[in-house]
C-alpha cells in the first residue's frame, strides 16, 4: 500500500519540506511535494522547460544521484491569496551540510492549494553571478 501524503496547512510549510527532501536526496518525499498535474512546470538553471511529473522527477533523480543538495532559502519574497502562493527567494546552494555556498540560485516556486494541502506546481531557477544578490528596500508609496 503506498505511503498516504502529507497534507501540508501553508505553502511556507511545503517549501520547508521540499528543501528538507533535497537535503536528505528523498526522491518519493520530493515527488510527493509536486502537485499531481500534468501542466507542472520546472526549468532548473541553464536547463530546459521540464513540463508534467514524469520529466520533472527524471530530472531531479538525475540531480540526486550524486547524493543530498542543501539548499538553503534566503531573501524570500512571498505573494499569495486563498488558492495561490509564488515565492521569490535567493537558493544558497551546497553540496555538503554546513559548507560555504557553492553557488547562489534566483527562484521562483508557486504553489497551489488542493484537496491534499498545497503543492509545488512551478520551479524556475537561474545561477545568481557572484555574491548573492543583495536585498533592497521595497519602494515606498507617495501620497
Amino acid at each position: 500500500m503506498p505511503k498516504a501524503r502529507k497534507v501540508f496547512a501553508s505553502a511556507d510549510d511545503t517549501e520547508i519540506a521540499i528543501y528538507e527532501a533535497l537535503g536528505r536526496a528523498d526522491i518519493n518525499a520530493l515527488m510527493a511535494l509536486w502537485a499531481d498535474d500534468e501542466e507542472a512546470v520546472c526549468v532548473h538553471p541553464g536547463g530546459p522547460r521540464l513540463i508534467g511529473p514524469a520529466a520533472i522527477r527524471a530530472s531531479w533523480e538525475a540531480i540526486l544521484e550524486r547524493g543530498p543538495v542543501f539548499i538553503r532559502p534566503i531573501q524570500v519574497h512571498v505573494t499569495h491569496n486563498s488558492m495561490t502562493s509564488i515565492h521569490n527567494l535567493i537558493e544558497d546552494i551546497q553540496r555538503s551540510a554546513n559548507a560555504p555556498a557553492d553557488l547562489y540560485v534566483i527562484a521562483t516556486n508557486v504553489y497551489v492549494k488542493t484537496p491534499l494541502g498545497w503543492r509545488i506546481i512551478a520551479h524556475h531557477a537561474s545561477i545568481a553571478s557572484g555574491q548573492p544578490p543583495l536585498e533592497h528596500a521595497r519602494p515606498s508609496t507617495l501620497h
